[in-house]
């Protein structure tokens, strides 16, 4: 399938966001970006332009099944990019990478994330969504599942690291063997990315040495879990109690770690999707220290897709959705929280749908990619007018840095599903 041209628009709009009990200030955004193929990470290089990653719509090659049975195969082709926007155009700079997705072009897995260091070299993480055994073996030799070293001049790519070889080979939290890496961060000569499949957290060095997991995330134990109504399309058919049958009180749930972010105190933060049913205010942000050690910074969210810290130290956080994505409503959220651990709402829908990625400006501005489920409809945005106004008496607050030790319950029952299938349920 050939990918349309990229179109930019300069839409702005200007929206009022609410947080719960009160309106915040308005908060106006434009549209830089438009045409995206399951839009992902972004990220400004150093000399100022902003790069997203595009997954692409797979292609007519081999196919592999998707996690737990979820129907449909994923096939393969080469129309993962890369995407140059500057001064006001956008240019695919590098093409060709692989791409995983359904017949129709959604669900697509690909280039997931893209991080310059600080002489300007980029990385691309590219995601998987599957059991690795059947990656090279269906597919042939793909970078699927890795993280690259790409040259923009000869759009061409060198492999630094195989982080679905490492869930097949090692499967670190002991679950489903499923690989789906999806954030990505460069801590000086480390890289170091969120595998939501895997339910992990790797290391590996810029030369490709001593890739390793710092850690996993455990389960979390859902009381009187809200599912889907027989017949609802479900990611997780097997899953979704059938008429007469009694719901079960207690559901085991995955984490589906989505993004990591390093914060002003040396620590990784890392933000959760969770896993099926998507419960609402499920969601936490985690902080892993030095030691590995995970501990709930932040909860009661929903569906978080990516964290990133400004250089005041304040984490912003995305909201793929607002509620649990089978029910069909996909408006996202901006949420900033401060350094205070006051909590305010930036964006909430009015044009913010399913979005999967975003980073702060030198301009003070938030960039995010919307829209990122929909193949051909992914958009940036810049969001201007961030000063929002706070939730009053939140009961969303920043935890105390408490350790957090829930019991892995029901593994068989509990699958992992990655991102690209978990939200495409439309």
């Amino acid at each position: 399938m050939k990918l349309k041209p990229l179109t930019i628009t300069f839409l702005t709009f200007c929206v009022a966001t609410f947080s719960g009990m009160k309106a915040a200030s308005a908060a106006s955004f434009s549209v830089i970006a438009d045409g995206l193929y399951n839009a992902g990470g972004l990220s400004f290089s150093p000399d100022g332009n902003l790069y997203v990653t595009e997954a692409g719509i797979g292609g007519s090659g081999a196919c592999v099944p998707p996690p737990s049975g979820q129907g449909g195969s994923l096939c393969y082709g080469r129309s993962g990019a890369v995407t140059k926007i500057e001064n006001g155009k956008t240019e695919r700079i590098l093409t060709g990478l692989p791409s995983l997705a359904l017949p129709d072009g959604s669900g697509g897995a690909g280039p997931r994330d893209i991080k310059f260091d600080a002489t300007g070299k980029p990385y691309v993480l590219i995601g998987y969504g599957a059991n690795p055994a059947f990656r090279d073996r269906n597919l042939g030799n793909t970078d699927l599942g890795k993280i690259i070293a790409p040259d923009f001049n000869t759009n061409s790519w060198t492999t630094i690291a195989d982080l679905a070889n490492y869930e097949l080979a090692n499967n670190p939290d002991g679950g489903d063997v499923d690989s789906n890496p999806l954030g990505l961060v460069i801590d000086g000569n480390k890289l170091v990315a969120s595998d939501a499949g895997a339910n992990d957290l790797l290391s590996v060095n810029i030369d490709g040495s001593n890739l390793q997991a710092i850690t996993t995330f455990p389960q979390d134990i859902l009381s009187n879990p809200v599912f889907p109504p027989e017949g609802t399309p479900s990611n997780e058919p097997a899953q979704v109690p059938s008429q007469g049958e009694a719901v079960r009180s207690q559901f085991a749930t995955q984490p589906v770690p989505s993004s990591v972010a390093k914060g002003p105190d040396g620590a990784y933060y890392v933000s959760q999707f969770t896993g099926f049913p998507f419960p609402e205010g499920g969601a936490k942000i985690y902080r892993v220290g030095a030691d590995g050690t995970s501990t709930v910074f932040a909860d009661g969210f929903t569906q978080l897709t990516d964290l990133e810290f400004d250089p005041a130290g304040n984490l912003y956080a995305l909201q793929y959705a607002n509620q649990s994505a089978w029910k069909g409503n996909f408006d996202g959220s901006v949420i900033k929280i401060a350094t205070d651990g006051t909590r305010t709402t930036l964006l909430s829908g009015n044009g913010l749908e399913s979005p999967s990625a975003l980073t702060i400006g030198a301009d003070g501005a938030v960039y995010v990619t919307n829209r990122g489920d929909r193949p051909g409809l992914g958009q940036v945005l810049r969001i201007e007018n961030t000063k929002s106004v706070p939730e009053p008496d939140s009961a969303l607050g920043v935890l105390a840095i408490a350790a957090f030790g829930v019991g892995c319950l029901h593994k068989k029952r509990a699958t992992k599903p990655s991102i690209h299938r978990a939200v495409a349920l439309k």
